[in-house]
């Protein structure tokens, strides 16, 4: 099963202080954006793309794209606020301060995610393997995953685009994290 790199359960996240602001980030999961403004107090509203959509917030260490550069940042309050998700960042207490952070991606690093159970991967870790046919065939590289509803989606980039469904078994026939491969049996003609 393609697991959404943030698709985490609230009380799967990992708890207590995280990380210090000064650390650098290795390996980052994009998580959500900020969306807009919510009040005149400094809060943000959040674009999440975990599931539950409140799920960010137990991630309490923030990593901020801003300018090409992820700025760690601590989250003071977070809650979920009808159908979205509003948060305040420390020592931004006005509608101004805030403007700054609007269309900035939100990430963690891969290490703060819990481990994907077995049979289930991160879409952040099939990201850039390499997809090959049974038949030895290259089909290119993992650009990016796509949900559809009815199962997720393997966009391909190499010598085309190629979209292969992420049905274990039937079509992905084997994830192997340490050699960067997918083996599928898809007919892309």
């Amino acid at each position: 099963t393609a697991v959404r790199s943030c698709c985490l359960a609230a009380e799967e996240a990992p708890q207590g202080p995280g990380r210090e602001l000064n650390a650098t980030l290795q390996h980052p999961v994009v998580l959500g954006r900020i969306s807009g403004l919510f009040g005149v107090k400094g809060w943000v509203k959040v674009f999440s793309y975990t599931q539950p959509r409140e799920a960010i917030l137990e991630y309490d260490r923030w990593y901020l794209k801003r300018e090409g550069e992820w700025q760690a940042t601590a989250i003071s309050e977070g809650k979920r606020h009808g159908k979205t998700v509003i948060a305040h960042f420390e020592g931004v207490d006005d509608r101004d301060q805030a403007a700054a952070f609007i269309n900035c991606e939100i990430a963690i690093d891969r290490d703060a995610l819990p481990e994907a159970e077995d049979g289930s991967y991160y879409w952040a870790d099939l990201e850039g393997l390499r997809v090959v046919h049974r038949d030895g065939t290259e089909l290119g590289r993992v650009a990016y995953l796509m949900e559809t509803g009815a199962n997720d989606v393997l966009v391909t980039e190499g010598e085309r685009e190629r979209l292969i469904p992420f049905v274990a078994d039937k079509v992905i026939l084997d994830v192997d994290l340490d050699e960067g491969v997918i083996s599928v049996d898809w007919e892309w003609d």
